[in-house]
């Protein structure tokens, strides 16, 4: 008898499936459990107050990188409290036996950075972190996503995790970007159309042209803001391009076991005549650059529109965000965001700092300076990042141009340490998010791709980039 045809996300879920109770949370298993310094410290606590072992420290990887400093690593830190957090990872690591990517490694970086770029991210794992953007590896073929501190503890002590199954979401994007159209301006545009709450409850998983011609690093963007979307996480079934950036990683399958994980592999995309729950299809030929106008992802409008007009609006709680969030921006109804002036950009974060967002940037960069009174952080989102950029000598442009070249981390997507952006300030960002203060408190944030944030720093004021090509 044949198998009913399954998604990929259903497969991957029937093959971690520990036990599944009526009426009850199913227990699934958990390949890779990355960890960072934020948010382990009480995970650990528990385990020693409860005289518990790591189940699986093979299967166990840490970084350091939300709290680490981007300026050089020989000068002392300045934030007492990241460097607790930072001491403490390292001792929890070594009392329990954790691989850590420490400050002197040549492989640290951000967690969501690092997985896919060592190789310990694959094709079919179920991969959690205690942080929300772990569904950045899906675009890997993974189940991957964010889990609380207590969830963190508990994961650590048994290498499974109590999870209520989510349904799928078919995002399909067919067609062709245009010149100046990137990743980003794909997420956003759906987030901007769906809203914020629109995958709550799901799973999505991108399919269709569009996104088939994105490379791996471009749809490990388009994955990492599903959670902006509200979805538990998002995916794309892996082809022939993943196993292109896989081969040859630092813990990729070699040889005889490549070629069984490979036959695996294939196996995975999701099969003909499979039903999603839900489904929405966007057309990549109408896309243009996106950029948000307000205080979270989903207020976002192609950058050649106006901000809406709150009165306009008939859901009185939307009406009141809306008009909440134009009074944190300062910005008017109908107004156009192009030419508003900005006082900082930010290139980097586990969105948008790998060496292929930093090329783009550059590319927009070369033979330009940053405009007067601009402050331009560029952040590599891995040591590894940074060598490799390096070696092309990005960094030469950027320091040219009269960007700041930092460490890797996470930097001013979360206002750690001193990449923060000052009250009143508006700043155009690579990151994921532009809540209220999270990128400094009283800063605005305007989110958008790296090529529109480099126009922006060129200009002084929110570009169209397309005008620049």
């Amino acid at each position: 008898m044949s198998l009913q045809p399954r998604t990929l996300f259903q497969k991957i879920w029937d093959k971690h499936l520990v036990v599944q109770e009526p009426h009850s949370p199913a227990i699934l298993y958990v390949d890779l459990h990355l960890i960072h310094e934020v948010t382990s410290p009480q995970a650990f606590t528990g385990l020693r107050n409860r005289n518990l072992q790591v189940r699986r420290p093979d299967r166990t990887l840490a970084t350091m990188d939300h709290s680490i400093p981007t300026t050089p690593l020989s000068l002392p830190m300045a934030d007492t409290q990241a460097a607790a957090q930072l001491e403490q990872l390292a001792k929890n690591c070594a009392e329990f036996d954790i691989e850590l990517f420490d400050m002197d490694s040549p492989w640290r970086g951000i967690v969501h950075v690092i997985g896919p770029e060592l190789g310990r991210t694959q094709p079919g794992m179920t991969i959690v972190c205690g942080d929300s953007h772990t569904s950045t590896h899906g675009a890997l073929g993974a189940l991957a996503f964010g889990i609380g501190t207590s969830e963190v503890e508990h994961v650590l002590a048994s290498q499974c995790l109590l999870q209520e199954k989510p349904k799928t979401f078919e995002v399909r994007v067919d067609g062709t970007l245009r010149e100046g159209i990137s990743a980003k301006d794909v997420i956003l545009a759906l987030i901007a159309k769906i809203g914020t709450a629109g995958g709550t409850g799901h799973v999505f998983e991108y399919t269709g042209t569009a996104i088939r011609t994105l490379s791996i690093e471009e749809r490990m963007t388009v994955c990492n803001m599903s959670i902006e979307g509200g979805a538990r996480a998002g995916m794309v079934g892996p082809d022939d391009s993943t196993f292109e950036y896989l081969a040859n990683r630092e813990y990729a399958p070699k040889g005889l076991e490549w070629e069984y994980a490979l036959e695996a592999w294939r196996k995975l995309p999701t099969d003909s005549g499979a039903v999603y729950d839900r489904s929405i299809t966007l057309n990549a030929n109408d896309l243009e650059p996106m950029i948000t106008f307000g205080t979270n992802p989903g207020m976002g409008i192609p950058i050649t529109k106006c901000v809406p007009d709150p009165s306009q609006v008939g859901n009185a709680d939307t009406r009141q965000s809306l008009e909440n969030a134009l009074t944190y921006m300062g910005l008017q109804p109908g107004q156009k965001l192009l030419g508003q002036p900005i006082d900082v950009v930010f290139i980097g974060s586990c969105t948008n700092g790998r060496i292929s967002d930093l090329r783009l940037a550059a590319d927009i960069l070369r033979g330009h300076k940053v405009a007067e009174n601009v402050r331009m952080l560029v952040v590599p989102g891995s040591q590894k990042v940074k060598q490799q950029a390096e070696s092309e000598g990005l960094d030469r442009i950027f320091s040219t141009a009269g960007a700041e070249w930092r460490e890797a981390g996470c930097s001013m997507c979360i206002a750690m340490n001193s990449d923060k952006v000052d009250p009143g300030q508006y700043a155009v960002s690579t990151s994921n998010r532009n809540f209220e203060g999270r990128q400094g408190k009283g800063g605005r944030t305007f989110l958008a791709s790296p090529l529109t944030a480099a126009a922006a720093a060129v200009r002084g004021e929110i570009s169209d980039v397309r005008t620049m090509l």
